[in-house]
């Protein structure tokens, strides 16, 4: 048995422990190493992403966070804590009000809006915003659909 299958293993919560009104806070910046991996997991050259020249030359006058970023930090919220570990995303629908710039800060509220447990499905709906100088700027709405983890793994995996 590998040391993996020896530990107990963290899943998030079932369709069953999951109620409309369930909700999460994240506040995330983003910096300047999380688009440079990015850029270089992807392979993607796009200027307007990273110099800072030819993003002055365009309507966004700076450079803009790649919109798939964005989406990933949604993802693993949704990893991460609402459903959490062993939670699927099956759709995602979003839509960008404005870009994101390099350093900004986003807030992120995410609360289930739909638990089906016929199909075994929560409807998740995303709303982030920035904030500065005392004034938040909505920045996206996304609508994630999301399949919870299946079973829960308790502490002796020989039961």
């Amino acid at each position: 048995m590998s040391l993996y299958n020896m530990k107990a293993r963290k899943i998030g919560k079932t369709i069953d422990e999951i109620e409309e009104g369930d909700s999460l806070s994240l506040t995330e910046s983003i910096e300047d190493n999380q688009i440079l991996l990015y850029l270089g997991l992807t392979n993607d050259a796009n200027p307007l992403y990273i110099q800072h020249d030819y993003a002055k030359e365009t309507e966004y006058e700076q450079p803009l966070v790649p919109s798939i970023m964005v989406m990933g930090i949604i993802t693993s919220a949704i990893s991460k804590h609402l459903p959490g570990p062993g939670s699927h995303v099956v759709n995602f629908s979003i839509n960008f009000i404005d870009p994101v710039f390099h350093y900004e800060t986003l807030t992120f509220e995410f609360e289930v809006i739909k638990v089906d447990k016929m199909k075994d499905v929560v409807t998740i709906s995303v709303e982030a915003v920035e904030s500065t100088d005392n004034e938040e700027k909505r920045i996206l709405d996304a609508v994630v659909m999301v399949k919870p983890p299946q079973v829960q793994i308790g502490d002796d995996l020989n039961e």
